[in-house]
């Protein structure tokens, strides 16, 4: 195995600068990230990697990285993670030991470098979260501006970790809207490769902020060495990765400084978003379970608690319905076994009906003309049925046609000078960065929830990107705060709002997959991927998004056929299989169901229902990967204690009459023996050994033959461990 050691820069190298034996190491059950405060009281990255026990000797050893924060004009690394210009103009910044410290509680490990300019009253804290058994770290950076007078901040960087191997390789996940997270790997060779956005919002549409970095040989599922990142931050990110001719790679990750100088006067301090790590000695799957069960339990809001089924009425209603229709919808909703009835888009204005994408939004009163009788009458209706209620805002955002922006168009992100303002879906950009747009956008929902507190889920969309640059409430000389302030502002708006609203469920949508990310699931209860509900699609961009985001955060619904983005003709079994792989939803007019279809979807619910625990808190491995030649893709789920297992098969390509698939589970108790029983079937089984007893060893190194032929078909088993 490679170790992640290896020298400092070049020059440091030649004059061979003497180590004490002062360490500080951050550390879980299996991994150590270990810095070295050096004579010359410089701070190194001396490993991270697989845990080191025992440090003895490492006062002997002069095989240490890169500086722990490498900062501009320095002269010890091209990439940097701290550019200032302090207020004499000067912009090199030179970062030595202060202190540092550390304390252990409840499993986690707390520990703060504290770094200062050998000149000036600056101050770089350098902070870190090591969850002890998830084998997760986290880290951010304070800037303290302790000088005379203001400096600005030219790039503010989360993290920079170093590596020494002889290759390295990239998994990332790209896309556009509809088709989101879609995987890419590819060997780093010299020179700087970057994944950001400059969108300002939807920031994850088109990339994620998240990677998998393989060391020497391409990623594995089940072996090699793997770091996992995803940056938590709603705004614009950059993922910098430079690979030296000395077979170094520094990795630098945070906030995007594209057009985002941000002034800090004297006294204040400047955090970052917090960058979150995972390594695995034992391939992709296993950083994959380790960033599942830290989110869980650390990061995704009441990550505890099971995941109750939404019908939404967006693709069986879209702008056109009527408190009858709803209330239709809400009938067929319950016969099925549905918990909650989600009302989308079109419920709301009266100047300016939102009858369509071109008017009303801004204006949050209910629709007379369609809901007469209000909100409250489809709740009471919704309860009636034995269901709860949720429904659509989209509070960031403006239509021109609105009484909102006729009273305040200084509420406007908006390009100065009277240039024309850039309009994306008919509407604009309100600007969080003021406080008092701050406080309409949190009295949206507040609004709806004290109006109507039997309101249980909340769907909080954005549908368009931030390029209108300019904040009629920032200062001519803090244009350049606006990308930041603007995800702070957004960010206090849900910090706001889970504060007074605990019990209230939270979706981050954003044209389908533009806000997933860490920093919004502190704040909500799970995401939707993307508006493409088309289930092959789906298997794509669930396989990428479940990389780094788990199970129970990821909405994904059974819609209509043929799928209203594709055209693509598919069987309701094969949507919901697809959908049950998340937190299962529904996206249809129940009534356009035939029969024996409402039959299989209320027995498909049911079943879902018993087996979500294992979906929802179990570990997720990845056994076939649908981006591959044979056409198959394939996952199984494994509850804590091994006794529950849930295998997913899918098939998207034919297959000829002798071809069978071998599917090899994961995570399983290999000594136990359990029950195989397919569900979500018509009775005719797609394996011999339905019903039957097979050991998990024989299931993990054999595999269960799976006899699948057709395009778009699909198995679910569950799994049950016989003492």
């Amino acid at each position: 195995m490679i170790r992640l050691l290896i020298i400092v820069v070049c020059f440091v190298c030649a004059i061979g600068v003497p180590l004490k034996a002062e360490v500080v190491h951050v550390e879980t059950q299996n991994t150590s990230l270990i810095f070295q405060i050096g004579k010359n009281k410089k701070v190194y990255q001396f490993h991270y990697g697989s845990h080191i026990g025992n440090l003895t000797g490492i006062d002997k050893m002069n095989s240490i990285f890169n500086e722990v924060y490498p900062s501009f004009g320095n002269g010890e690394s091209n990439e940097v993670a701290l550019m200032v210009t302090h207020a004499d103009g000067t912009m090199a910044t030179d970062l030595y030991y202060n202190s540092h410290s550390q304390e252990v509680a409840e499993g986690i490990q707390s520990t703060v470098i504290r770094l200062k300019d050998d000149k000036l009253d600056l101050f770089v804290n350098l902070h870190f979260k090591a969850y002890m058994r998830e084998d997760v770290i986290e880290q951010w950076v304070v800037v303290e501006n302790n000088e005379r007078n203001t400096i600005a901040l030219q790039q503010v960087a989360s993290s920079a970790l170093g590596f020494k191997a002889e290759s390295y390789y990239l998994t990332h996940f790209n896309g556009s809207h509809s088709h989101e997270m879609r995987l890419t790997e590819e060997r780093l060779v010299n020179g700087v490769k970057s994944i950001e956005t400059k969108r300002g919002v939807r920031t994850t549409e088109y990339d994620n902020p998240s990677f998998m970095l393989s060391l020497k040989e391409k990623a594995a599922e089940d072996n090699g060495e793997v770091i996992a990142g995803a940056l938590a931050w709603s705004g614009n990110y950059k993922l910098a990765f430079e690979v030296d001719d000395q077979e170094r790679c520094q990795m630098i990750t945070g906030i995007n400084p594209f057009a985002s100088t941000y002034h800090l006067e004297k006294g204040e301090m400047f955090k970052t978003p917090r960058m979150i790590t995972s390594y695995s000695a034992n391939g992709k799957n296993q950083a994959s379970v380790n960033l599942h069960r830290w989110a869980r339990k650390y990061n995704l809001r009441d990550g505890d608690k099971i995941r109750p089924i939404v019908l939404n009425s967006w693709e069986g209603a879209y702008f056109s319905f009527d408190a009858k229709r709803l209330k239709e919808m809400m009938d067929g909703a319950a016969e099925m076994g549905v918990e909650i009835f989600v009302l989308d888009d079109g419920w709301f204005g009266n100047k300016y009906p939102r009858n369509n994408a071109r008017a009303g939004l801004g204006d949050w009163q209910v629709n007379k003309k369609k809901l007469p009788k209000g909100i409250d009458d489809l709740i009471d209706y919704a309860e009636s049925k034995g269901m709860q209620f949720g429904i659509w805002v989209e509070p960031e955002m403006v239509n021109p046609k609105s009484e909102l922006a006729e009273k305040h168009p200084e509420w406007i992100v908006q390009r100065m000078n009277d240039r024309k303002k850039l309009l994306e879906r008919n509407q604009l950009l309100l600007d969080l960065s003021n406080p008092k747009v701050q406080d309409f956008v949190f009295g949206v929902v507040d609004d709806i929830l004290t109006n109507h507190p039997r309101v249980s889920y909340i769907k909080w969309d954005a549908n368009r990107h931030l390029e209108n640059f300019g904040s009629t409430y920032l200062s001519n000389e803090r244009q350049s705060h606006l990308w930041i302030d603007y995800a702070k502002g957004l960010e206090s708006v849900f910090a706001r709002l889970k504060e007074k609203y605990p019990e209230v469920i939270m979706q981050a949508c954003a044209s389908g997959g533009g806000r997933v990310e860490y920093d919004a699931l502190q704040y909500t209860h799970e995401f939707w991927a993307s508006d493409n509900t088309d289930p092959y699609e789906r298997l794509l961009i669930q396989w990428g998004t479940n990389h780094f985001y788990p199970a129970i955060a990821t909405a994904a619904h059974v819609t209509k056929s043929p799928n209203h983005q594709t055209g693509r003709q598919t069987s309701l079994k094969f949507r919901f299989d697809v959908a049950m792989a998340g937190r299962l939803g529904m996206e249809l007019r129940p009534d356009d169901l035939e029969k024996e279809q409402v039959k299989f979807a209320k027995a498909a619910i049911e079943k879902y229902k018993e087996i979500r625990p294992i979906i929802q808190f179990g570990d997720l491995y990845r056994l076939l990967s649908p981006y591959d030649a044979d056409g198959y893709a394939a996952i199984n789920y494994v509850s804590a204690d091994k006794s529950d297992v849930i295998l997913m098969v899918y098939s998207h390509k034919h297959h000829r009459r002798v071809e069978r698939n071998v599917v090899r589970l994961q995570g399983l108790d290999r000594d136990a023996n359990y029950l195989i029983e397919e569900i979500n079937n018509d009775g005719r089984s797609h394996i011999s050994v339905n019903k039957q007893l097979v050991s998990g060893g024989l299931l993990m190194d054999r595999g269960l033959k799976v006899n699948l032929r057709k395009p778009l078909q699909s198995a679910v088993f569950q799994l049950k461990k016989v003492n």
